[in-house]
């Protein structure tokens, strides 16, 4: 570990669950801390890139533990033939583990939860696995791929892509995204359950015998949403139906422009120029 300026100090807290997945949980903790923030990242986006953000945060008191996504970063596994995995290793096993060490390292602050793009989705359904745990949900560029929520002709065009991935995951033992230009190279059980979501809109862990949209309906802490105008993966109505499976949490949306945000205010941009979000997200 090392000590950044001001007073911030950097940890890697090396985790490994119980099935034998190795990675590491970022973190930047400020000298005395007012709460922490577990983040989880967008689909095939690894943990350090949102330093940026964690960094900022935690110079204005908010400790940050970044969360890495299996298969990606510092992530000992990587999805092939013979790996897989999907929603109930991501909710069942890895983010309670990542949740663990935040409450062990900071157990007297009050903790919040959130993510970017498909990690928002996942901060919600740990959220609703633990209702009384955190005192905000922060969603950034995120919503339900429901296919429904998306204007039209994208929103029509989006079952075919939602049948497809999956027959291609299998046919080739994992996503190859970063060929696709989406995500990383994805697990087959983790597209299968995306998908499954996209076609639905309800959000189930294949093999996990867990009511999800229960578990959110069971939260109550106020939930922050941060939109981008040039942002076609996030659209205002996808956000606005994910929070709706929390009917009891104040909702608060912002959208952002490319004048406030100070970059393109497209899906990734902001990570890199964070203090706009982080504005947003503290307000």
């Amino acid at each position: 570990m090392n000590t950044l300026d001001p007073g911030i100090l950097a940890e890697e807290v090396a985790l490994q669950s119980p099935d034998g997945h190795a990675y590491t949980l970022i973190a930047r903790i400020p000298a005395t801390p007012s709460s922490a923030l577990l983040w989880v990242p967008a689909l095939g986006v690894a943990a350090r890139h949102y330093l940026p953000f964690a960094e900022a945060l935690a110079a204005r008191g908010v400790a940050v533990f970044v969360h890495e996504w299996r298969g990606n970063g510092s992530s000992a596994l990587r999805a092939n033939r013979r790996t897989d995995w999907g929603y109930r290793d991501l909710l069942g096993t890895d983010l309670p583990l990542s949740h663990a060490a935040v409450r062990n390292r900071l157990p007297d602050v009050p903790h919040r939860i959130g993510g970017h793009s498909l990690g928002g989705q996942l901060a919600a359904c740990h959220a609703g696995q633990d209702p009384d745990a955190f005192t905000a949900l922060w969603l950034v560029g995120s919503g339900t791929p429901y296919w429904r929520t998306y204007p039209t002709p994208r929103g029509y065009a989006l079952p075919f892509f939602y049948q497809f991935a999956p027959w291609l995951a299998r046919a080739c033992g994992a996503l190859p995204g970063r060929r696709l230009g989406f995500g990383g190279d994805e697990a087959r059980g983790l597209i299968r359950d995306w998908a499954r979501v996209g076609l639905s809109g309800r959000y189930r862990a294949a093999g996990w015998p867990v009511d999800l949209e229960a578990g959110m309906r069971a939260v109550h802490a106020p939930v922050r949403g941060v939109l981008f105008d040039d942002d076609w993966l996030a659209p205002e109505r996808s956000l606005r139906a994910l929070m709706a499976k929390l009917p009891n949490s104040p909702a608060h949306v912002t959208v952002l422009d490319h004048v406030r945000l100070g970059a393109r205010a497209d899906h990734f941009a902001w990570m890199k120029q964070p203090q706009a979000v982080i504005d947003a997200l503290s307000a």
